[in-house]
């Protein structure tokens, strides 16, 4: 598959050259705020970075798509629909893939990649789009993995696709966009988002659960 020539690209990873990938780049673009735009890209050129780090053969242009696309459901459109964020970015991606006549198999790794990208400890061990996508994520939000990506490549990315006031501004957006429906952050990470910055949250309780359950015992 044909890369774009953008020579300042880190490491020779360049964003696919194809329809598809112009087009989810348009959308985003579109459609997201520019610091979800930026943070997306640069989730694409980590995961990528971490792919090669790691010997892993993936699709460039599904990975790309599924980075760019991972964050949608943080959007207001989103707000109200009662599902986790991540399975509203997934299958605005799946809508965007059949639309393009992607194959099924294709459209089932970058579904469930984005779907999976908060949910820590299983995407590594799935077909590689779907491991990078959060090891593109973890690098990016988290810092997981910090230094196993040079130096001069992380400062490339950077250079690209900025990140002032990330760390703040990122956890604005996280909160905007799960505030409007708590209940989705039962047993994720984005629960930790919401008792940080949202007054009166009350965090779901796996053990209360399963007590205040109708069965008897």
């Amino acid at each position: 598959m044909a890369m774009t020539g953008d020579f300042s690209a880190p490491a020779g990873i360049r964003v696919p050259d194809s329809t598809l990938a112009r087009e989810a780049t348009e959308l985003v673009r579109d459609s997201a705020s520019e610091l979800i735009y930026d943070h997306s890209r640069r989730v694409y050129f980590f995961g990528a970075l971490q792919g090669r780090n790691r010997n892993l053969d993936f699709d460039p242009e599904l990975l790309y798509v599924a980075a760019m696309f991972h964050d949608l459901g943080l959007g207001e459109p989103f707000h109200d629909s009662g599902r986790r964020f991540e399975v509203d970015s997934a299958d605005e991606a799946r809508r965007f893939l059949r639309e393009h006549q992607v194959p099924e198999d294709g459209v089932r790794r970058v579904w469930t990649a984005i779907a999976l990208h908060t949910t820590p400890g299983i995407p590594e061990f799935m077909e590689p789009e779907v491991a990078l996508v959060t090891a593109g994520v973890e690098y990016d939000v988290l810092g997981i993995g910090y230094h196993d990506i040079g130096e001069a490549d992380r400062a490339a990315v950077v250079a690209l696709h900025p990140r002032p006031d990330f760390k703040r501004r990122i956890l604005d957006a996280f909160t905007e966009g799960i505030r409007h429906k708590p209940q989705t952050t039962f047993g994720n990470v984005k629960a930790d988002v919401l008792a940080h910055y949202v007054p009166g949250f009350v965090r779901g309780d796996f053990v209360r659960t399963i007590l205040d359950s109708p069965w008897s015992e």
